[in-house]
């Protein structure tokens, strides 16, 4: 991971025409409320520019600085300490239900997602407000074939260099599955950087915030998350946090419903790591409050 950032770089201010394609806008969720999503992400982006132009130095990339989200009603255990706060990521993809045809009253069944996930560590460490952003404005634009493409069923080569989110230069840093109904897995090792890999378990969850981004139709936004990593995680990953969701949730009942079906989702992922190495340790405090 670079050092600096220039916020163009980062943020794609200044290369989007010449930019590979972006996903498609979904049109239906970019009526109204997409469109302004979008207007006000652009808005916020033209401030941070502006900004920029009076600093002295770039903004260095340093995630020591970055604050982990956490609602105010019942917030999510904290990072364990000694903990480094190693990547954060925008996932988009889908969170996957079943349901049985035969019973309209029944709940849908949660059966995993899947999700591309973007590089935000940048983003994350500078530019807080417009990360907090990026769920709600991924969940307006349909990812393409490639982007929702898993390199471990695929063997994709791609280092993802062609992909990115919406309307921001942001690339793939790995993807989000589940290994069997109980174990979401993250690979964060991709051709263009390897990070590690984490099979998890769930250790906490709390609603979404009143008032988190609804999906493409309504849907609201799927619970807050930490995840322990089980045996067999590489990159010395401890732990995963999904924050900032958008969209998602199932409908509270089959009625209607196939007996397979997805629904359009978007989450900040936060991973962290066991000191090594020479790295410093970083306090608990300093992880989830610093300014």
């Amino acid at each position: 991971m670079q050092g600096s950032i220039l916020l163009a770089a980062v943020l794609g201010a200044s290369t989007i025409a010449a930019a590979p394609t972006w996903p498609q806008v979904n049109i239906n969720s970019a009526m109204t409320d997409g469109i302004e999503t979008v207007s006000e992400y652009f808005e916020m982006l033209a401030q941070k520019v502006q900004a920029g132009k009076d600093m002295m130095v770039a903004p260095v990339c340093d995630l020591s600085k970055a604050v982990m989200p956490q609602p105010d009603a019942s917030p999510l255990d904290a990072v364990a300490p000694g903990l480094l706060l190693k990547h954060v990521a925008i996932g988009r993809g889908t969170q996957n239900y079943t349901c049985d045809t035969t019973n309209a009253t029944a709940a849908p069944v949660a059966a995993g997602a899947v999700a591309t996930l973007f590089n935000a560590s940048c983003i994350a460490s500078a530019y807080p407000d417009i990360l907090n952003a990026l769920p709600k404005l991924a969940l307006h634009f349909n990812l393409s074939a490639d982007e929702q493409g898993l390199l471990s069923d695929s063997g994709s080569d791609d280092d993802g260099a062609s992909q990115r989110l919406g309307p921001t230069s942001l690339a793939v840093s790995g993807h989000h599955f589940f290994t069997n109904a109980t174990t979401p897995f993250f690979t964060l090792d991709t051709p263009a950087g390897a990070l590690g890999t984490a099979p998890c378990s769930k250790t906490g969850t709390t609603d979404a915030p009143a008032g988190a981004p609804t999906g493409q139709q309504g849907e609201g936004a799927v619970a807050w998350l930490k995840l322990q990593a089980r045996s067999g995680a590489t990159g010395n990953l401890q732990e995963v946090y999904r924050v900032e969701t958008a969209g998602g949730s199932a409908p509270k009942s089959c009625a209607g419903m196939p007996a397979a079906f997805e629904v359009q989702y978007s989450a900040q992922y936060v991973s962290d790591t066991s000191s090594f190495f020479l790295l410093p340790t970083v306090s608990k405090s300093r992880l989830t409050r610093c300014k």
